[in-house]
């Protein structure tokens, strides 16, 4: 490639070549890996149930039928999880932020009183943990045990994404800039919601990404502390319907004739696709919009410092 204006020439060679085809064609490879499974599921969703279960569906649809969503929809246990996923995905990244940001920064001040003995406590409960059943005890002693906040308050703020989030404070907002916001009379209060917080999209669009696909592929704290069906999530009711078989009786509840058992077993099998669809949709539009967030607070917050 030759740069006219800067009269430099840069001469590509053979092993050059060779190693942008051969690197060229592995990211073509991950990239079919990557796609593929996702447009088989797509396509079997809304295929010929017959023809998925005699393996015909290999990447386009096959006999086109939206039976498998218009049943699935009408399941209303699924949107009652829906529900209730969505509200503790919203509040549980809430309080995940809240927490995180505060405490990040807070041991992100160098006048911060005993913050390196406060770090090491945090850093002790990521080797150290109390198990599942003092956990329980804790959380029954609360009278947590049943309600929504047994699945928001026990996972409030998670000590790693605490230390990536101090580092990100430590590393990029500048020191001489909170001096001069001091200077100026401003309070601590304001230069976190001013200034330290408008500079902390990257982190703040992590966090937020992070601890939401928590929230929303979370099934084992439901299952240990809740037994009211009104207040499971989405993904304890996709765990019912395709762990323990009951696909069945979704069949059953929308349909008004008893249809015969191999048709059943047909339908299961594109409305288990249809719910994986279902479940992963939120995430994969929400994602797009953090993107160009993502890998670059991720990264400073994990490496510098």
């Amino acid at each position: 490639m030759d740069d006219a204006r800067s009269g430099n020439v840069f001469y590509e060679t053979r092993k050059d070549k060779l190693f942008n085809k051969v690197n060229n064609l592995l990211l073509l490879l991950i990239t079919a890996c990557v796609l593929y499974p996702i447009i088989f599921i797509m396509s079997a969703s809304v295929s010929d149930p017959i023809r998925v279960s005699l393996g015909e569906v290999w990447l386009w649809p096959k006999g086109l039928t939206f039976e498998g969503y218009q049943r699935i929809f009408e399941f209303n246990p699924l949107w009652v999880g829906y529900r209730n996923t969505i509200f503790y995905t919203v509040i549980g990244t809430v309080i995940n932020l809240f927490i995180t940001l505060t405490c990040a920064y807070s041991l992100s001040r160098k006048d911060l009183v005993g913050r390196n003995f406060i770090t090491l406590l945090l850093v002790f409960t990521m080797f150290f943990h109390g198990g599942l059943i003092p956990t329980f005890l804790v959380v029954k002693k609360l009278g947590l045990v049943n309600t929504y906040w047994a699945l928001l308050l026990p996972s409030a703020a998670f000590t790693w994404n605490i230390i990536i989030t101090r580092t990100f404070f430590q590393t990029s907002i500048p020191i001489e800039l909170q001096e001069s916001a001091h200077m100026d009379g401003c309070s601590n209060t304001r230069l976190f919601l001013s200034i330290v917080l408008p500079l902390s999209k990257p982190i703040i669009a992590v966090m937020a990404l992070f601890y939401g696909v928590s929230h929303w592929n979370s099934f084992f704290d439901a299952l240990i502390y809740l037994s009211d069906r009104d207040l499971y999530p989405l993904q304890l009711i996709l765990r019912e319907i395709l762990v323990l078989n009951q696909v069945n009786d979704m069949l059953n509840m929308t349909t008004d004739q008893m249809e015969s058992q191999m048709k059943q077993m047909y339908m299961a099998e594109i409305m288990k696709y249809g719910l994986v669809i279902v479940s992963s949709l939120p995430l994969l539009i929400v994602y797009p919009f953090l993107q160009k967030y993502f890998m670059k607070g991720f990264l400073v917050g994990a490496i510098k410092g």
